[in-house]
C-alpha cells in the first residue's frame, strides 16, 4: 500500500497530492519520509509525542517556483547537516496556516503564529518544530531569482514577517489561486503569474526588514493586479461579474481596480471578454463538450447575448464558433 496520490492537470506543472490518511499507522512515518520528506523537500521528519502521525501535502512545481500546502501532526522537521550536502541553495518562504510553529537556524529562533511567515535557506541547517497539529504554505524560489529582487537576501533569512504585512496577505491569496487552479498552464499567463509571486515575495521580505527599496518598483500594485486578474479568470463564467465585485474581493475602490488594468494597457471589460472568449474556444475544441450547443457554451461562460458572443468570437478568431467546432471534428 502506498501513499495516497492524485495528480490533476498534465505535464510538468501538475498538482500532486499526498496523504497518510489511508496508510496503516505503522508504515506512515517511513513512507512519508520516502515519498515526501526525502524526495520532495529533502528534510528529515520526526514525530513528537505519542499521537498518531498524520500528514498531507498538495504541491505544484512551476518554472522558477514550487508551491507546497500541507498539514502535519506534532512534528519536528529538519534540514540537517548531512542533507545540506546536496548543494541545494534555494529559498523557501514558510507561511504558518495554523498551530504553533517555531523555526531555528543561524542561532536565531522565530516563533510563528497563524499567518506569520519566515524565509529559510536550503543551504542552512534549519529546524521547524510544530507544537500542535497545523498547516503551512511553502513557496520555494531559486536563489538566482530572489537574489535579483532583494539586496542582501541572506540578511532576510530567519526574520519574522508578521501576518499583518499587506504584501504577505496578497502573496498568500494569489499563490493559493495558482495552486488551486491547475488549468493555468498557458506559457505567457503562467510566466506572468510566477513573476507576480516573485515580486510579492520580494516585497514581503523588504517590508519585514524595513527596506522596501530593495524590491523592484512594481511592488504591491502589480501584486494586486495579478490577484485581480486571477479572480477574473476564476470567475469569468459569472454573468454578474463586475468591476465592483473584483474591488470588493480586493478590498479597494472600483476606480483603483480600473487604474490597475489601465496601467497594464488593458481595460477590465476587455480583459474579462478575452478570458471568456479563451474559455469558449477551449470548450468548443474539447470533445468533452461535444454535446453542448454553441449557445449553451456561450451562456456557461458568462454571455447573455448570443449575437454579441458570435461577433466578438469572430472578430478575435477570424471564424465563427460553429466553424471552429466543425474544424475540430474533422
Amino acid at each position: 500500500m502506498g501513499i495516497a496520490k492524485a495528480m490533476t492537470s498534465s505535464g510538468s506543472t501538475a498538482t500532486v497530492r499526498f496523504s497518510t490518511a489511508d496508510l496503516p499507522q505503522q508504515h506512515r512515518i517511513a513512507m512519508w519520509r520516502e515519498h515526501y520528506a526525502h524526495k520532495v523537500l529533502r528534510v528529515d521528519v520526526e514525530p513528537l509525542g505519542d499521537a498518531s502521525f498524520e500528514a498531507s501535502l498538495t504541491s505544484r512545481a512551476l518554472p522558477g517556483l514550487q508551491l507546497l500546502l500541507g498539514t502535519m501532526s506534532v512534528t519536528r522537521i529538519a534540514r540537517t547537516r548531512s542533507l545540506i550536502a546536496d548543494g541545494n541553495n534555494d529559498f523557501a518562504l514558510i507561511i504558518n496556516r495554523g498551530g504553533a510553529l517555531a523555526a531555528s537556524a543561524h542561532n536565531r529562533e522565530v516563533f510563528l503564529l497563524e499567518g506569520d511567515a519566515v524565509l529559510m535557506s536550503f543551504s542552512d541547517v534549519t529546524t521547524f518544530e510544530r507544537y500542535a497539529p497545523g498547516g503551512s504554505f511553502a513557496l520555494r524560489v531559486p536563489r538566482v531569482v530572489l537574489s535579483r529582487l532583494v539586496a542582501d537576501v541572506d540578511d532576510a533569512v530567519m526574520r519574522l514577517i508578521p501576518r499583518h504585512v499587506e504584501a504577505l496577505k496578497l502573496l498568500s491569496g494569489y499563490a493559493r489561486l495558482l495552486l488551486d487552479e491547475p488549468s493555468v498552464t498557458a506559457g505567457d499567463l503562467l510566466r506572468l503569474s510566477v513573476a507576480h509571486v516573485h515580486d510579492l515575495v520580494a516585497l514581503a521580505l523588504g517590508t519585514s526588514s524595513g527596506a522596501p527599496e530593495t524590491t523592484r518598483p512594481r511592488g504591491t500594485r502589480v501584486g494586486r493586479l495579478g490577484l485581480a486578474k486571477a479572480y477574473v479568470i476564476e470567475n469569468c463564467n459569472r454573468r454578474d461579474l463586475s468591476i465592483g465585485a473584483v474591488a470588493a474581493h480586493l478590498g479597494v475602490t472600483e476606480r483603483y481596480v480600473q487604474r490597475l488594468f489601465e496601467g497594464d494597457a488593458v481595460t477590465f471589460s476587455s480583459f474579462l471578454l478575452g478570458e471568456r472568449l479563451t474559455r469558449a474556444y477551449r470548450m468548443l475544441t474539447d470533445l468533452k463538450y461535444a454535446d453542448r450547443t454553441v449557445s449553451a457554451i456561450a451562456y456557461d461562460i458568462g454571455f447573455n447575448d448570443i449575437s454579441y458572443f458570435n461577433r466578438c468570437f469572430r472578430r478575435r478568431y477570424g471564424a465563427t464558433p460553429r466553424d471552429i467546432r466543425e474544424h475540430r471534428a474533422q
